[in-house]
């Protein structure tokens, strides 16, 4: 029988709205549920800028094929729209019904241009005489001004004047909202929490821009343009040169979205789609304002600390004396991470010791995507200045930090860094540090292993492992993943780490299918698997096949999963959860029963077919007993949630499942934070970091 599946579009778009949930949420503290809506409506910035643009693509090129799902491009396009219009509605309706009018009765508001009065217009009419009108350029639009090319996501104001003498047809010129102002902007220092949008100081003075003309009408637009990076080999181009190549060729994109302020006029609306070369389902007319984000700048002002999250420290599961000498510490025992509960700190003071130590000779790093003023970047500039050896392998391809990376990858290199721009045909989404130190006795080497970025600021707010290690068969792994990322070899042998493309796909496949004829013979046989999303068909067949001979199977998926549970005779034994709380989930988890004899991984690689087949990524066994059993009681706990959690059903809904009667709400976060904070009351002032979990559910 043909197995089923799930069509990822339609369960991304699922995800985006268990994000909009946490929105909706009146337990959500108000400023946080102005951050979700606010993610949530980049996140559907970014599903058409890459998900919709490339079935766009695929119908152009002609390709039809369905997806396991059964689906062709053109029918996938049909339900994203009608699932995605119902979406795009459904947050502006909170926004502007619930979100809005809930900050307003807290003292912060966001005025329209006729609710300011005229003491507190004045300081925003000089503010547009000497701040904007300088940097303001209206562009006509006629016969010989053609329409201007505008960029994806920024904001302009199409205006319609009286037609030219002669003519019938009116007039149209664009105004571009300058992106190097704020959009929020204060309404006056008094009331203190008042603001106004940009665009609406622009438009009550449009008629500066225009002077002596007849303005009919104006609406704010934007466009979301394909922003997929095609980078290839043609004429002999290094992997920078194509992919700067690529970003000035994104500016030009296809318009796949047009977004425009409803009561635009139809000769408006049909003038602009016919510019942009959108259908009609491809418009969004919204009730404004444009571009959702502007929320998490509200979720940003200043006080009003009763309206967010209690604040959260990180726990420093290593004490500081003890992080003042990161190599002796990591020589004694292999150290686990499990962040954002336990601090970064560690990370960072690894590599910082590593640049000024006078005996470490290399640190060779992966860099996927790293925060503005990275302590970690500013460590390995020193490193390079100080002429240690420093070769960073830099994605210049992470989607949307490229030209950040670009920046990076520049600056280490004037520092004196060997820096590889990634491999071409390959994403490194690996995340590696390995450190070559001169030892009385000999070399010695360190390494550390990450499910997440080398990203102090991401690290605060996604949950990740991290694993420090100096064991001899882990950091000659990691010698020879590196010489073969940056020289000539075949793929090496690996005795600890499984790599992608090479071998991770094969090694998945043996382990789900080592439970399978466990079962069949009879053995108990468990499956628990965390990861962002699950796509692949192969490694969703091999599921299915565990699952029918009885291998029970929990998956935890944060965001899209094709995989269908409860299917009958096919999934029966595998459930499927969500979680979608403060912080985000991102820590890839692989755990086998094994007979008793567990094994734990961790990863980088989601169980999709880019990460297994198209990306260099690493996964690592969990060796130590008490590391593995954190990472298992951790893993384990998400299946306990009764807050958070969402349950997948067969027809691709989900659902939440209260706590039992008698029993209290269970938060995993919470539960984990608390976790953290015990672990390192018994940590602290050891040089051993043991974990024993008071409750080990099963």
């Amino acid at each position: 029988m043909t197995q089923p599946f799930h069509n990822r579009e339609l369960s991304w778009l699922a995800f985006n709205e268990r994000v909009l949930e946490e929105a909706a949420d009146p337990t959500t503290p108000l400023l946080e549920r102005a951050r979700f809506a606010a993610i949530a409506s980049g996140n559907l910035d970014e599903f058409f800028m890459v998900r919709v643009a490339a079935l766009k693509q695929a119908i152009a090129d002609g390709r039809n094929a369905p997806d396991p799902a059964g689906l062709s491009p053109a029918r996938q396009l049909e339900l994203i729209a009608a699932r995605a219009h119902s979406l795009s509605a459904a947050i502006y309706d909170l926004t502007r019904g619930r979100l809005l009018p809930d900050l307003a009765a807290h003292g912060i508001r966001l005025l329209e241009w006729n609710e300011i009065d005229d003491k507190h217009r004045a300081p925003l009419r000089a503010f547009f005489a000497n701040e904007l009108l300088p940097v303001l350029t209206p562009l006509a639009i006629d016969v010989s001004r053609p329409f201007p090319l505008l960029a994806s996501l920024s904001l302009h104001l199409a205006v319609r004047l009286d037609p030219a003498p002669g003519e019938t047809a009116a007039r149209l010129a664009i105004v571009q909202v300058p992106t190097g102002q704020a959009r929020l902007v204060p309404v006056s220092p008094d009331p203190r929490f008042a603001f106004v949008l940009l665009e609406e100081i622009i438009r009550a003075h449009l008629s500066q821009l225009f002077p002596g003309q007849q303005i009919l009408e104006s609406a704010v637009l934007r466009v979301s343009r394909d922003a997929g990076l095609e980078v290839d080999d043609e004429g002999g181009r290094s992997q920078l040169e194509l992919v700067e190549r690529e970003l000035r060729r994104r500016r030009s994109s296809d318009v796949v979205r047009l977004e425009i302020e409803a009561g635009a006029s139809p000769e408006l609306l049909a003038l602009l789609q016919e510019q942009f070369e959108v259908e009609h389902s491809a418009t969004y007319s919204v009730p404004g304002p444009l571009d959702l984000r502007v929320l998490a700048a509200i979720a940003d002002v200043s006080g009003f600390e009763e309206l967010r999250h209690p604040p959260f420290q990180p726990t420093d599961i290593i004490a500081a004396e003890q992080q003042a000498d990161m190599f002796s510490l990591i020589d004694g025992q292999d150290i686990l991470l499990h962040h954002p509960y336990d601090a970064y700190d560690p990370v960072v003071a690894l590599v910082s010791q590593a640049a000024e130590d006078p005996d470490v000779l290399a640190i060779k790093q992966t860099l996927y995507r790293a925060n503005l003023n990275s302590r970690l970047i500013a460590s390995l500039q020193r490193a390079a200045e100080r002429h240690k050896q420093v070769t960073v392998l830099v994605e210049l391809t992470a989607r949307f930090d490229e030209e950040r990376n670009i920046r990076w990858a520049r600056a280490l290199e004037e520092a004196g860094a060997h820096v590889i721009y990634g491999l071409r045909g390959y994403k490194t989404h690996a995340k590696l540090c390995l450190i070559v130190r001169r030892r009385p006795g000999g070399i010695r080497r360190y390494l550390h292993l990450g499910t997440g970025n080398y990203n102090e600021q991401t690290a605060r707010v996604y949950t990740d492992f991290g694993l420090m290690t100096s064991s001899q068969p882990f950091v000659e792994d990691a010698t020879a993943l590196f010489t073969a990322l940056t020289g000539y070899s075949d793929p090496p042998r690996l005795k600890k780490l499984i790599m992608a493309p090479t071998g991770l796909r094969a090694r998945l496949l043996k382990l789900i299918h080592r439970e399978r004829r466990r079962a069949e013979a009879g053995q108990p046989a468990e499956i628990v698997a965390k990861m962002n999303s699950l796509l692949d068909a192969e490694i969703i067949d091999a599921l299915y096949s565990a699952s029918a001979a009885g291998v029970r199977i929990r998956l935890n998926v944060r965001g899209i999963c094709t995989l269908i549970p409860g299917a009958a005779g096919v999934s029966e034994n595998i459930e499927v959860v969500s979680i979608v709380d403060r912080f985000l989930e991102h820590s890839r988890v692989y755990y086998f029963l094994n007979g008793g004899d567990e094994e734990v991984y961790l990863a980088s690689a989601d169980w999709m077919t880019r990460n297994l087949d198209r990306r260099i990524e690493l996964m690592f066994p969990v060796e130590s007993a008490e590391n593995r059993a954190r990472v298992v009681h951790a893993l384990r706990m998400m299946f306990r949630d009764t807050v958070k959690a969402r349950w997948l059903r067969a027809d691709g809904s989900y659902e939440r499942r209260g706590p039992s009667a008698g029993d209290p709400p269970f938060r995993v976060q919470f539960h984990l934070q608390a976790e953290a904070r015990r672990t390192a009351a018994r940590a602290r002032g050891r040089a051993d970091i043991v974990f024993q979990p008071e409750v080990e559910p099963r």
